[in-house]
């Protein structure tokens, strides 16, 4: 871990867990759902909520497809089964074969981008019927590049973790106590199989946070982050992706009337 990525955990936990509960009373929502995947990041969001909210309060729901490793819903129910939160298991291989039947595509981003957006109307749907807010499971790092399903896995009521980069969450997931077992995996949304976010991306989220970091946060010029040893490919690959993939960060536009 990079020094300059350090976060201060005692001081990061208590501001989201805040963030949460406050956040709910503001909307006079007292339950959350979320998608479960047995992931890093939506195994740190759901022991945030369950802090904030207590387990009884929290839906959290494990959506595999098929192709889907079976051990990360067994990870996502034993977490939830240890913090006393409702588990459902929901497969959405049923919808998303009858979809791909009729309309058949060997575009496999297509597929991912699809199973994404299932699996977000199952948690709203769910969330309907038990008047809860879903949850987001976003990091800042995959905001910024844009690593997301526009209104898949990027919807969602609240985002607890979006203004932390990938290793900052890896950091928090292991002062809250996520099972080492999970925050070791190698990330992946599994969108197909063999998928891994580093192998799609091209980059290790060590690399590429640093490199954020420095751009975002710290605003250095391209001369800068040269200086600072990052290769100008490198630097001109990520702001090209970042400046790429602003639209997904932003509401869609509309014309002014009055």
């Amino acid at each position: 871990m990079q020094e300059e990525l350090s976060i201060d955990v005692d001081y990061v936990r208590k501001r989201i867990v805040y963030f949460i509960r406050k956040e709910m009373e503001k909307t006079g929502f007292e339950k959350a759902v979320i998608g479960l995947s047995g992931g890093l990041d939506s195994s740190t969001v759901f022991l945030l909520a369950v802090e904030a909210l207590g387990g009884e309060n929290i839906i959290a729901l494990s959506l595999p497809y098929k192709t889907s490793d079976p051990k990360n819903v067994e990870d996502a129910k034993e977490l939830a089964s240890s913090a006393g939160a409702k588990w459902e298991l929901i497969d959405i291989t049923p919808q998303i074969d009858a979809y791909f039947q009729s309309h058949p595509t060997d575009n496999i981003v297509q597929k991912g981008n699809k199973m994404a957006r299932e699996r977000m109307s199952i948690l709203y749907d769910i969330a309907y019927f038990h008047k809860a807010l879903v949850l987001g499971t976003g990091n800042k790092t995959e905001w910024l590049l844009g690593y997301t399903t526009r209104w898949g896995d990027s919807a969602c009521d609240l985002a607890p973790i979006l203004d932390l980069y990938k290793t900052q969450v890896r950091q928090l997931a292991r002062a809250i106590g996520v099972p080492e077992k999970i925050i070791r995996k190698v990330p992946t949304a599994e969108l197909w199989p063999g998928q891994t976010d580093e192998g799609e991306l091209g980059f290790t989220y060590e690399e590429v946070d640093r490199l954020l970091f420095n751009l975002i946060d710290r605003g250095l010029s391209r001369r800068q982050l040269i200086d600072k040893g990052f290769a100008p490919e490198f630097i001109d690959r990520v702001v090209e992706r970042v400046n790429r993939m602003a639209f997904k960060r932003e509401l869609p536009p509309y014309p002014r009337i009055y």
